[in-house]
This record gives structure tokens, C-alpha cells and sequence, in this order.
């Protein structure tokens, strides 16, 4: 480090760090807060040259208007003072000019003066230019991004998401956050994408900083370190720097979770190597998911609309083929995980490869695609499925057009690599589109919105297609064809004091709370999707299902549903009244004044 003062920073805090704990992370936090103050110390190195040379300038122009004789009013010898030149050059030296003080200037300080005059203007030009160039130079401007980048993190006051990787992944993530009204930091090694967030129309300022996610140091002036930090999301296209978030991330800081992406099988095996990431494979995810489609489409439907977020339409349900031949061209990553899928539902799959890693595998047709011959001996006549899974949107999309050419009946899938090519795929109109992108970010936004919303996806296919159309039906009738807010209950003292004291009862049913506190034969425009006791879970209750105490809740519905069950749960005439029917006074003095009146003398609208 080759600034003194910043190198002293560092050793003091280093070794300070030996008698506090989490000294790793203290290193770290120090290391990097010295970085994000050297602005300040490269300004003063780059001018210190120009700012030189002005107060050598200045200081030789006083002195020789001191030594300079002059004459007062009357003729005689007059010599000025320090503090006069000094007066006079400062307005000189600044092209401000009140004039010749005390008396007229003799030829001599005259001559002096234009001399300082040029030399003022010289030693300005020469520090105005290296101040221009210090704006211009690269290393300044990244300092000075480091330093307010540092300063937007430490005043994030909740809970925010640490996103390392703003590609298209982070991109559609960080909007599904921003709709929940979740923070988040952004880090990556692209300064177009940090520039990009500034375009980015987001309710709340987003953090974001072009750097190496790689360097733990830059995690930790990110918010790795910051206690409001609640998860970790590693989304570059370099699995290898994803590895080293995840691994900066499960020894700074073992406590906050961690979402990686990766498709490398040996990369995800050294991941869970550290701590207990959870980790996204798209192309794995597709593969499971088109097996969901081919035994429960409504199941895939609904699980792909929760997914999706709120504002989302309901996506149309698809209705792949059962049973038959299914032909993937592409046997990488994705026609490796497609084709295991395919077959462990009992489907027979051809596969087109021109360089498998596996030549003996059985169903390989070795042979580029797009060749007419190959495409011939594939007998796509006979297929029921056809799958692109190149890692070409080109090859893909003529894949595509040469398949439905040999049989219009098939089935169609393809993979989607670029977001430039999204309206070329769509006009393809195809049954199955796999973009890794949303894939993950998707699956992401179900882990990080809310535990209760994975916790329902993981387990909602084993409930039935009939079971799943028939939520559909509940939620497109109370809530509409859009998802709406998703939240999250938690039936204790500090989130529902006014229900908490009637539980032990056991008479609160969720048919009974989700009523219009204005007129309860109106049902409130949510239903609840999960509801959590202890470690056992209950999807999408009845309406007679019976709350307890401690019990959570995962509800879908409109907003002014979430802020109408805000209101029962937090007042108690409220809650009276649409669980029982009552209406009571609502404060304490008209309670004590108003005589309690039975039940029947209230109809269930509440009118006498």
C-alpha cells in the first residue's frame, strides 16, 4: 500500500481485530473502509504538484511586491507591507481587480505585477488541467463510486439482499423484490449494467457497484458484514466466481443464507462443501418441471403463476404429450438433465448430437441438426415431443421451424439463451420455452419472498392435479385472472393482539376472520394458501379449518384485503364483529357506558 496514512489504518485495525471476535470479517470490514476513503488521499496525490506550484507563484509575487519600492502621495519612498501584497495578489491571482492600494504603483511594481499576472495564469491553467484530468481518470471516479456506494449501504436501515450478478437473472429479481418492497444491493463486474440500474424505474434508490464479486472485500463494503444483511444471491455467468460468493459468504458470515447459481455438477458438489447453500439448475429445474406438466399440468400451472410474482396473468396451462417418442437436439447440460427426466417417466427419447461426451449412450443419433439427413433418420413422423436445447438461439429457432415442418403435431420446445431473441421465440409460438434466466429468478423470488411460499411449492405437487384446479378455481374467483400481494401471518401477540386472546378458545375459523370488517356476509378477497403449526403444514384450509396460537399463515389476495385483515387483527371490536357478529364500542370509556347487549339482537350483517 503506498500511502503511509492508509497502510497505518490497516495495521491498526489489524491489529485490533485480534481482540474482538468474527476477525475475519473485521479484517475484511477494515480493509475495505481504508479503499473506500482513498479518494481523498489520491486527489491530494495528483495535485499536489499543481498546488505547488500556485502557492510558489503566490508566495514569490508577495514577496516581490514588498521588496519593490513604491511612492506615496507626496513623492517619497513607500514600501508595502506583507499584508497589503498579500491583499493585492489575492485579488490579482482570482481576476477579481479592485485596483492599485494604497497609492498609485510606480513603473517598477507595475512591471512586477503583469509578471505575477502571467505566472497566476499559467499556475491556474496547470491546476485546472490536472483537475480535469484527475475527474477523467479512471481509478479517481471508481474511489469516488466505491466511497458513495459505501455510504448508500450504511444507511440502509431494514432488512436488504446482497445480489452478486445484475445479467438478466438479477435484473427480473431485483424487480420482483422492488414489488414486494424489498431492498437490495447490487454487485457487478459490468459498469454498463451498475449504469443500467440508474434506468431501472425501481420504487426505492438500489445500491450498486461495478467490481470483482470474487474479492471478499468488496462483499463486505457490499453489506456482507452489515447485520441487516438477510441473504446472499450469486447470479454471475462465472460459476467459479459464484463458488467464491458462496464461499466468502458461508465463512464471514455462516449465518445468512445463501442462493447460488450453477450447472456444473462438480461445482455444486464444492458448493455444499460450504455451509448449506441452496442451489438453482435451471436446466435441472426444466427438466422437472416438464415432468410436472406431463403428470399434473393444472399443478404446473398454478406452480408456475405463484412463481411468477404479483401482476402476473394466470399462464396458460399446456398439454404435453404422455406417452410417445420424444427427440432432443443438444445433449450438454440441459439435453443430459432433459433426457434423464424424459426417461424416468417412462418416455422413449432420441437424442441429435454432433459431439456427445457419451457416444454409446443408447437413443444417440450422432449428427449436427440442422442436416436434413440427420433430421430424416431422427423419424420425427413418429415423435410425439420435440426439443431445441442448443446453446443457439439461431440453431434453436431453425431447429424449430424444420421440426414443425416435418410434423406440425409435435409437440415444441426450445431453449431461449439471449433476451434479445424473446420476440423471435415468441412468434414462434411454441408449447415449452425454456429461459434459464427466469427460470432461476423465479425460483429465487419463491425462496427469498417469504419461507411459506417455497415451503407450498415443494409440497403442492403431491397433493393432485384435481386438488390444484380446483385452488385455481378459488383464487381466479375471489382474486381475479392477475396474482395479487402475497403475505405472510404470524397469529402471536406482537402480529395479532386482538385475535390472540380468543385462540385458546378455539373458536377462530379462517372462513370467520377473512370477512369484511364493513359488512361480514362479504368475504375478504384472499385465501390462504399455507398455514404452519409447529413443524406440520395444512394446504389451502377449508374455511372450517380452526386457527391456534403461534400458528402461520401464507395468504394470497388484493391489497385492501391485507390492510382490511390488518385492521381485525389489530382492533378487537373489529375482530368481535366478524368473527362473532357483535358490534362493540370500540374504546374503553363507550364500552364501560354502553350496556352489553346478546348476540340475537344483531343480525349477521350487524344491524339491529
Amino acid at each position: 500500500m503506498s500511502n503511509p496514512l492508509l497502510a497505518f489504518l490497516v495495521d491498526l485495525l489489524r491489529r485490533d481485530e485480534e481482540r474482538r471476535p468474527h476477525r475475519a470479517t473485521v479484517r475484511v470490514a477494515a480493509a475495505s473502509a481504508a479503499r473506500a476513503s482513498a479518494s481523498i488521499f489520491l486527489v491530494l496525490r495528483r495535485m499536489r504538484a499543481p498546488l505547488i506550484v500556485l502557492i510558489v507563484i503566490f508566495a514569490v509575487s508577495v514577496l516581490g511586491l514588498t521588496l519593490i519600492p513604491g511612492e506615496d502621495a507626496q513623492g517619497r519612498p513607500w514600501r508595502m507591507g506583507f499584508f497589503d501584497a498579500f491583499y493585492v495578489m489575492s485579488y490579482t491571482a482570482s481576476t477579481i481587480g479592485f485596483g492599485e492600494i494604497p497609492y498609485p504603483f510606480t513603473y517598477n511594481q507595475r512591471m512586477w505585477v503583469t509578471i505575477s499576472i502571467y505566472l497566476t495564469v499559467i499556475g491556474w491553467a496547470y491546476a485546472i488541467g490536472s483537475l480535469l484530468a484527475l475527474l477523467q481518470d479512471r481509478a479517481f471516479r471508481q474511489a469516488l463510486a466505491l466511497q458513495h456506494f459505501t455510504r448508500k449501504v450504511a444507511r440502509l436501515g431494514g432488512p436488504f439482499v446482497l445480489i452478486a450478478g445484475y445479467g438478466r437473472t438479477g435484473e427480473l429479481l431485483g424487480h420482483s423484490l422492488d414489488r414486494l418492497g424489498r431492498r437490495f444491493v447490487v454487485l457487478d463486474d459490468s459498469a454498463e449494467r451498475i449504469d443500467g440500474l440508474e434506468l431501472d424505474s425501481y420504487f426505492a434508490d438500489v445500491p450498486g457497484l461495478a467490481a470483482d464479486v470474487r474479492d471478499p472485500g468488496t462483499l463486505a463494503v457490499a453489506g456482507l458484514d452489515h447485520p441487516s444483511c438477510e441473504a446472499v444471491v450469486a447470479l454471475t455467468d462465472d460459476e467459479e466466481a459464484n463458488l467464491a460468493v458462496v464461499m466468502a459468504a458461508a465463512l464471514l458470515r455462516p449465518d445468512v443464507p445463501v442462493v447460488a447459481r450453477v450447472t456444473s455438477r462438480s461445482l455444486a458438489q464444492r458448493m455444499q462443501e460450504f455451509g448449506n447453500p441452496s442451489l438453482v439448475n435451471p436446466f435441472d429445474r426444466f427438466g422437472d418441471h416438464l415432468r410436472l406438466a406431463l403428470k399434473a399440468p393444472a399443478s404446473y400451472q398454478l406452480l408456475t403463476w405463484l412463481e411468477s410474482g404479483p401482476g402476473e396473468p394466470l399462464p396458460p396451462r399446456g398439454d404435453p404429450p404422455r406417452s410417445g417418442r420424444w427427440v432432443v437436439c443438444g445433449y450438454g447440460r440441459l439435453g443430459q438433465e432433459l433426457t434423464a427426466d424424459l426417461r424416468a417417466e417412462g418416455l422413449e427419447v432420441t437424442v441429435i448430437d454432433p459431439d456427445p461426451d457419451d457416444p454409446d449412450d443408447e437413443g444417440l443419433l450422432v449428427g449436427d441438426g440442422s442436416d436434413p439427413w440427420v433430421m430424416a433418420q431422427a423419424d420425427l413422423d413418429r415423435a410425439v415431443g420435440f426439443v431445441a436445447g442448443t446453446d443457439n438461439d439461431t440453431t434453436n429457432l431453425s431447429l424449430v421451424a424444420a421440426a414443425r415442418r416435418a410434423n406440425p403435431r409435435l409437440f415444441l420446445g426450445a431453449r431461449q439463451n439471449r433476451a434479445a431473441s424473446a420476440p423471435l421465440f415468441a412468434a414462434m409460438d411454441l408449447d415449452a420455452l425454456l429461459v434459464p434466466s427466469e427460470v432461476i429468478a423465479h425460483e429465487i423470488y419463491a425462496q427469498l419472498s417469504t419461507p411459506l411460499l417455497w415451503r407450498f411449492l415443494r409440497e403442492m405437487p403431491e397433493r393432485g392435479d384435481a386438488w390444484a384446479q380446483e385452488l385455481i378455481d378459488r383464487l381466479g374467483g375471489l382474486c381475479g385472472e392477475k396474482l395479487q400481494s402475497l403475505w405472510k401471518v404470524r397469529l402471536t401477540r406482537d402480529e395479532a393482539p386482538a385475535l390472540v386472546s380468543c385462540l385458546g378458545e378455539g373458536r377462530v375459523r379462517i372462513g370467520d376472520l377473512l370477512r369484511n370488517p364493513e359488512n361480514r356476509d362479504e368475504p375478504l378477497h384472499a385465501v390462504v394458501l399455507l398455514v404452519l403449526r409447529g413443524s406440520d403444514t395444512t394446504l389451502a384450509p377449508d374455511d372450517d379449518f380452526e386457527l391456534a396460537a403461534g400458528d402461520e399463515l401464507l395468504i394470497a389476495g388484493w391489497p385492501a384485503a391485507r390492510r382490511a385483515l390488518g385492521t381485525i387483527l389489530f382492533v378487537d371490536a373489529v375482530r368481535e364483529y366478524v368473527t362473532s357478529g357483535r358490534r362493540t364500542p370500540s374504546s374503553w370509556i363507550w364500552r364501560k357506558l354502553t350496556p352489553d347487549r346478546p348476540a340475537a339482537a344483531v343480525d349477521g350483517a350487524g344491524r339491529r
